[in-house]
C-alpha cells in the first residue's frame, strides 16, 4: 500500500505533467530549484510547509484540497486515528485533514499544531479569497494577513479572507493547536 508522502509526490507530478510543464517551467513559477522540485516528485524528500504552500499557489488549490486529492475516495466518516496527518519537521507544523475528504464540497476543517517558535511563510494564497477561520485550542499563534498581525489566544477565533502574504507563529512558551476552516470562494 503507497504512504501518503507516495501519494502526494505522485500527485503533485500528476499536476505538472497536466499542464504541459516541464521541471524547468515549474521552477521559474514557483521559485524553487528544479533539483527540489524532482526530488519531491520522485518521493525522496517530503515538502515542506513553505514549499507546498508555493506548489499550491502555483496550481491553484489550497493545501487541504491537494492533501485531500491524494486520498482515497471519501466516506462520511473519518475516525480520528485514521484522519491524514502531514508533518514538516523542519518547520515545526503539523496539519491533521478533520473533514472527511471530498472535493465537491467547499468547507474543510483542519487541525494544525505549531511548537514553540515555529514560524512559516506563504508568499501568496493557493487560492485568492479562500475564506478561513482560525480558532485556538491551545497556546497561542500569531497570524498576519494583508499585512494585519494578529495575536491570538486560547479560545480566540479570527476570521480572513486570502487575498496576499501570510504568517503563522507560534510565539510560545508552549505548542500552539488550533481549528482551521477553509472555506472556497
Amino acid at each position: 500500500m503507497r504512504t501518503m508522502e507516495d501519494r502526494l509526490a505522485a500527485r503533485l507530478a500528476q499536476l505538472r505533467a497536466d499542464r504541459g510543464w516541464s521541471l524547468d517551467d515549474l521552477a521559474d513559477r514557483a521559485g524553487v530549484s528544479r533539483s527540489t522540485l524532482s526530488r519531491v516528485e520522485r518521493g525522496e524528500i517530503s515538502p515542506t510547509a513553505t514549499l507546498l504552500g508555493k506548489l499550491c499557489t502555483v496550481y491553484e488549490r489550497p493545501m487541504s484540497r491537494l492533501l485531500t486529492e491524494v486520498e482515497a475516495d471519501g466516506p462520511q466518516l473519518v475516525r480520528a486515528p485514521e484522519q491524514t496527518v502531514w508533518t514538516d519537521d523542519d518547520s515545526g507544523f503539523t496539519r491533521r485533514s478533520v473533514s472527511p475528504p471530498h472535493p465537491a464540497f467547499r468547507a474543510e476543517v483542519v487541525e494544525g499544531t505549531l511548537r514553540p517558535g515555529a514560524d512559516i511563510h506563504y508568499d501568496a494564497p493557493s487560492v485568492p479569497g479562500l475564506e478561513q477561520h482560525l480558532w485556538v485550542l491551545a497556546g497561542s499563534v500569531e497570524v498576519t494577513a494583508d499585512g494585519e498581525t494578529h495575536l491570538l489566544g486560547q479560545g480566540d477565533c479570527l476570521r480572513f479572507r486570502l487575498w496576499g502574504p501570510t504568517r503563522f507563529r507560534c510565539p510560545g512558551p508552549t505548542a500552539a493547536r488550533y481549528l482551521l476552516v477553509l472555506v472556497m470562494p
